[in-house]
């Protein structure tokens, strides 16, 4: 019996989460995509797959905050619950009950970063009280740590190693190692086979601090530790299609279910969570720039109005996009086509370019321009802008959907293409023809019915362009574990 074996069933844990992938600890919850230690933080994080969520704890009424003190300087500990939720914002300071409720209903475990001693002993037995199998509690004192540990408590204990301290000094007796390095440059080099051997001998695990990087998450999550904390906890374990089935997955208008439609923290979350592909739409504005945005006026997705087409694009600067979604996105602005594809290479992800009000050969010079002619498909409901764009780029992969052809020979024999996109409503017999051709099918689909998300996966398409892609990931994972896919 392996260590991570032995000690999650001495902590009753399920034996599902004895993996070779580090448990994904949501920091704050989902702190990237919505404020810190709000209920809203902990559902996005439930929606990104985080196996537990970082709450940070405070006494009284267990108050889940991060500082010990509000804004204007008063202690939480000197107010009342009441006063506390006067003075914050909707959904600031929820009650730790609420957390657990939550964290209970989605199958979602609880790490409970306890800031004050006398928050201790309650967390525990509200944890008790409720009947929360996985749990970790933690803290930076070792007192509180101390007093977990003596108290007889079913649930691991960490403790949490501040910058410069010895990591075994500082966790001594306790069951977990939580390095919070994030401020430490290429703490990561520290992480050597000594130090894990050293682990091995004590019988602690390790958690790693929170970390938001993807190259450096890419280097983390290979190290033999039993998780990490991270803003986006969709980095921890990016989605692979299942064994025999590497489906490739575009996120219609990038992650639109965690961050607003066509935004860089849509594409963050998509590319973040290990799908390939994110789908943007291009327009240009009235001085010759590409920006990024669905519709061809600016109503719907921003406080400006008119064509986007009729502004420069320091004009669309000026608009905020946040208000229709949610406050956390305020200050966020309508990107360019340039940001876009400067993120997918930081991700080494791949865009789907619907190009809308646009013309075919400067959105065809900021791919090259980029370096990503092989990581970019194209489409458009304009066919001159597609017959554009293969007379200037002989090469381009273009997408022919099935949807706008008689038959299959036509949809082929317009302009070369690279794949063929099908609905859920149409002929899937084509799937063969295009097999024995050696051209990807992709099958579109907007909507969030598990049946559909069922018939899809049964099929085995090459790629899927989704509007839900974090429920077509969960339902992959859960049939490959029941042996139907894969």
């Amino acid at each position: 019996m392996t260590l991570t074996e032995d000690w999650l069933r001495r902590f009753g844990w399920p034996e599902t989460l004895v993996s070779e992938h580090p448990l994904a600890i949501a920091h704050g919850g989902a702190s990237a995509y919505a404020r810190a230690n709000t209920l809203a933080a902990f559902r996005v994080a439930h929606q990104l797959g985080a196996d537990f969520w970082e709450v940070v704890s405070g006494d009284g009424q267990i108050v889940v905050f991060h500082d010990a003190c509000l804004a204007d300087g008063r202690a939480l500990a000197d107010l009342s619950y009441e006063q506390i939720r006067a003075s914050v914002e909707e959904d600031v300071a929820p009650l730790f009950s609420e957390v657990i409720k939550i964290a209970l209903d989605g199958n979602v475990g609880i790490y409970a970063d306890i800031k004050a001693r006398a928050a201790a002993l309650p967390v525990l037995n509200m944890l008790r009280h409720h009947g929360v199998e996985r749990a970790i509690l933690g803290a930076f004192d070792r007192d509180i740590v101390t007093t977990l540990k003596s108290s007889g408590t079913p649930y691991p204990v960490a403790a949490l190693v501040p910058p410069g301290a010895d990591p075994f000094a500082h966790a001594d007796g306790a069951d977990i190692i939580h390095l919070c390095w994030e401020n430490m440059a290429r703490a990561q080099d520290k992480l050597d086979s000594a130090f894990f051997d050293r682990c091995a001998q004590t019988g602690q695990h390790v958690v790693l601090w929170h970390e938001e990087d993807p190259e450096r998450m890419a280097g983390l999550r290979s190290k033999p530790v039993l998780g990490i904390c991270s803003d986006r906890p969709e980095l921890v374990n990016p989605f692979t299609g299942p064994p025999g089935w590497p489906v490739q997955v575009v996120c219609h208008r990038g992650a639109n279910e965690i961050a607003p439609e066509n935004t860089l923290p849509a594409a963050h979350a998509a590319f973040a969570a290990g799908f390939s592909h994110v789908e943007i739409d291009v327009h240009v504005t009235s001085d010759e720039e590409l920006v990024v945005l669905h519709d061809p006026t600016l109503e719907r997705v921003t406080n400006g109005t008119g064509p986007v087409s009729a502004h420069t694009l320091t004009e669309l600067r000026r608009l905020d996009i946040k208000g229709w979604y949610s406050s956390h996105f305020e200050g966020e602005k309508i990107p360019t086509l340039d940001e876009m594809l400067a993120l997918a290479k930081t991700y080494h992800g791949q865009l789907y370019i619907e190009i809308k009000n646009a013309a075919a050969l400067p959105v065809w010079r900021a791919v090259v321009a980029h370096g990503l002619e092989k990581r970019c498909f194209f489409w458009s409901f304009v066919a001159q802008t597609l017959q554009d764009l293969r007379a200037i780029a002989p090469t381009a992969k273009i997408m022919t959907r099935r949807q706008d052809f008689s038959t299959l020979d036509e949809a082929l024999n317009f302009l070369d293409p690279a794949l063929i996109e099908f609905t859920i409503d149409e002929d899937w017999s084509d799937f063969a023809p295009l097999r024995a051709r050696d051209i990807p099918v992709m099958i579109a689909y907007n909507g969030g019915d598990p049946d559909v998300m069922a018939r899809i996966i049964k099929a085995r398409p090459e790629m899927v362009n989704l509007n839900q892609p974090f429920l077509f990931a969960r339902m992959c994972s859960d049939l490959h574990r029941q042996g139907v896919a894969g």
